[in-house]
C-alpha cells in the first residue's frame, strides 16, 4: 500500500471536488483522484450553464467556493414554464415566498476555476493527478484498496471509504459490480450562450415540446444560457445549421417571451440518457453524483441532487468514527432516500409526460398547468423542490455555518 486515507474520492468534477472541500473543512484525511493534470480542467467544466438551487448556493457559499467566481452569477427570481401546443402556464416568483431568488446561474467553466482555486487553499487534501482508477481490491483490516495509474506508475491507495464520483460511466461502480437501469430519451441537447434584444431580468424559462425542452437561464453577463432539446434523428441536421438558421429554429420553438434572439455562441451537444444505479452503497464504498444517478436536465436537478448526496456524506463522516462502517453507510442511504426517490420521479416523469405527443394528453397537461398556476399550495411544493429543499436536507444547504 502506497498511501492510506480515511476517505478516497475518485473523480474531481463538480461533486467530487465539492465533497473534497467539505471533508477537508471537517478535518477528514482525504485523497482525491483526478484524471486531468494540474494545468488542465475536467471536460465537465465547459460552457454549460449550471442552475444552482438556493440550497446549493447556501452550501457553496459556506464552503468558500462561490466567493471565487470571476463572473457574477445570474439570479433566478422568476420561473416560467409552458408547453408548445398546450394551454396554460406556470409562473413562480421568489418574492411570493419571501425570497430574493430561487437560485443562481453559473457558467460551468467559471465554477470549475472557482473550485480549483478553493482546492488550492486546502492544506490536508492529497491530490493524485493525473491518475486514473484501475480497480479495487477486497477489504483488508478495515480498508478498501484502490489501484490507480498515473505518472508515477500504478499505486495502491487504502481508504476506510472509497467514494465513486467519477460520472455516468463510473469505473468504480463497475468494479463494485453495481448494475444500472438506463433509459435513452432519444434526444440530444444543444447548449450555448444566447444574446437577446433585451437583457435578462431574472426570469428563467422552460418551454416544453415534443422534441424536448428549450430553456433560457439568466446569466450574469447580459446573456442567457440556452438549452435546446431535439429528436436524435434530427440532431445531425441541427448541428450543421449556421448561427442564423439555428437562432430561427430556437426562436420558433421557444417563442417571443424573452424578446428577439440576436446572437448565439459556440454550441455543445450532449445525448440525453437517464442512468440510475440499482444501489448506492457497497462494502466501504458509496456512489455520489452522476455515478449514482444521471438525470434528464429538465428542472435542472442533477448537480443539485448530487451535491446533497455529497454534503450529507460529509456531515456523517465529520461526526467521527469509521467513515466506511456499515451503520454509517446505512444511515447515509436512509437520509438520501426521500430526496433521491422524489427527485428521480419528478425529473423522469416530467420529461416523459411533456415530450409525449399524444393529442389525448394535451387537455390533461393544459388542465394541470392551469391548476398548478392557481393552487398556491402546489406551487409552494414545487418552489421548495426548485430551491433544493426535499427530504432530509444537509445543514450547509440550510444555511448553517458551523
Amino acid at each position: 500500500m502506497n498511501h492510506a486515507h480515511q476517505v478516497l474520492i475518485v473523480g474531481g468534477g463538480l461533486v467530487g471536488a465539492s465533497l473534497a472541500i467539505a471533508l477537508d473543512r471537517a478535518g477528514v484525511d482525504t485523497g482525491l483522484v483526478e484524471a486531468t493534470p494540474p494545468e488542465s480542467m475536467p471536460a465537465v467544466f465547459d460552457e454549460r450553464n449550471l442552475s444552482f438551487a438556493e440550497a446549493t448556493v447556501n452550501a457553496l457559499t459556506a464552503l468558500g467556493v462561490l466567493q471565487k467566481l470571476q463572473m457574477p452569477p445570474g439570479p433566478i427570481r422568476r420561473i416560467h414554464v409552458s408547453r408548445q401546443g398546450d394551454f396554460g402556464r406556470l409562473r413562480l416568483d421568489a418574492a411570493d415566498y419571501g425570497r430574493e431568488q430561487f437560485g443562481q446561474v453559473v457558467v460551468a467553466r467559471d465554477f470549475g476555476q472557482a473550485l480549483e482555486s478553493r482546492l488550492g487553499e486546502l492544506s490536508r487534501l492529497i491530490r493524485y493527478r493525473p491518475a486514473r482508477f484501475v480497480g479495487l481490491e477486497p477489504e483488508i483490516d478495515g480498508r478498501r484498496i484502490a489501484r490507480i495509474a498515473g505518472s508515477e506508475g500504478e499505486q495502491r491507495i487504502g481508504a476506510a471509504l472509497v467514494v465513486a464520483a467519477d460520472g455516468t460511466a463510473s469505473a468504480v461502480r463497475a468494479a463494485l459490480g453495481i448494475d444500472t437501469q438506463a433509459h435513452d430519451y432519444c434526444q440530444d441537447l444543444f447548449v450555448a450562450r444566447l444574446r437577446t434584444a433585451r437583457a435578462p431580468d431574472g426570469s428563467a424559462f422552460e418551454r416544453l415540446t415534443d422534441a424536448g425542452p428549450t430553456a433560457l437561464l439568466p446569466r450574469g453577463d447580459r446573456h442567457y444560457g440556452l438549452v435546446h432539446g431535439v429528436d436524435r434523428d434530427a440532431a445531425d441536421a441541427v448541428a450543421a445549421l449556421d448561427d442564423a438558421a439555428f437562432l430561427t429554429r430556437v426562436q420558433t420553438a421557444f417563442g417571443w417571451r424573452a424578446g428577439r434572439f440576436d446572437a448565439v455562441g459556440p454550441r455543445s451537444r450532449y445525448p440525453l440518457r437517464r442512468v440510475v444505479a440499482e444501489r448506492t452503497t457497497a462494502a466501504r464504498a458509496v456512489l455520489v453524483g452522476n455515478a449514482a444517478q444521471t438525470l434528464h436536465p429538465i428542472g435542472a436537478q442533477g448537480f443539485n441532487l448530487g451535491l446533497r448526496d455529497a454534503l450529507t456524506l460529509a456531515e456523517l463522516v465529520a461526526d467521527g468514527g469509521d467513515p466506511g462502517a456499515p451503520a454509517l453507510l446505512a444511515a447515509w442511504a436512509a437520509r438520501r432516500h426521500e430526496d433521491r426517490t422524489r427527485t428521480l420521479a419528478f425529473s423522469d416523469g416530467l420529461a416523459r409526460l411533456t415530450a409525449n405527443p399524444s393529442p389525448l394528453l394535451r387537455p390533461l397537461r393544459s388542465a394541470g398547468l392551469l391548476a398548478l398556476n392557481a393552487d398556491r399550495g402546489l406551487q409552494a411544493m414545487l418552489a421548495g423542490g426548485a430551491m433544493g429543499y426535499r427530504g432530509d436536507v444537509p445543514a450547509l444547504c440550510r444555511g448553517a455555518r458551523a
